[in-house]
């Protein structure tokens, strides 16, 4: 099972490179759109990996694979300039989650 990483910039692509994951750059919707497709069918890529900035720009797609899809895994990662999640994101993911304010 391979990894695969679909970035908005060359450092975070370097350093996942690094780390021995293969992907590209992309810019765009309809880029973005073609390489995940193009991941999608390589059946020996389990983990998609792909930029928090690049979710932004696909949010309907990212969410369908992720609730109706077993493989690959989608994992969101922050870029080189960190997430653009705020500070409280899991508390209030957990909030929404089960009610429960902690």
């Amino acid at each position: 099972m391979r990894m695969f990483l679909l970035s908005d910039n060359v450092d975070t692509k370097t350093g996942m490179r690094l780390a021995g994951v293969d992907g590209v750059v992309v810019h765009g919707r309809e880029e973005t759109l073609a390489a995940l497709n193009q991941a999608l069918k390589d059946s020996s890529i389990g983990i998609i990996f792909i930029t928090e900035l690049l979710v932004e720009q696909i949010p309907d797609v990212i969410a369908d694979l992720k609730l109706n899809r077993t493989r690959p895994l989608v994992v969101e990662i922050p870029d080189r300039h960190g997430t653009r999640r705020p500070r409280d994101y899991i508390m209030r993911y957990v909030n929404e989650a089960i009610g429960i304010k902690m």
